[in-house]
């Protein structure tokens, strides 16, 4: 897989670290990855659409699975993009 260009940060609440990354591409939010202590898995999901969501047993393998996702989801708009 090539390299990434979404840019993966921690979430915190008052300081305290979550286990949940925010994956942006510039300003914006392209993807959450999210540790299920119940499932024991780390679920990833994209604000991008609202029927799209995985599970995966890292979290790394969470972020590589939703970009993944975006890459093959955002092939749908490349012919709109090459005619401008």
């Amino acid at each position: 897989m090539p390299e990434s260009r979404i840019a993966w940060t921690a979430s915190d609440v008052a300081g305290i670290p979550l286990r949940r990354l925010v994956g942006r591409v510039g300003q914006i939010e392209v993807g959450i990855c999210e540790y299920d202590g119940s499932n024991r898995l780390w679920t990833w999901w994209s604000p991008l659409a609202e029927d799209v969501w995985g599970h995966a047993p890292s979290a790394e393998a969470a972020q590589q699975h939703c970009e993944a996702w975006l890459r093959a989801w955002l092939e749908n708009f490349r012919p709109f993009l090459e005619q401008m």
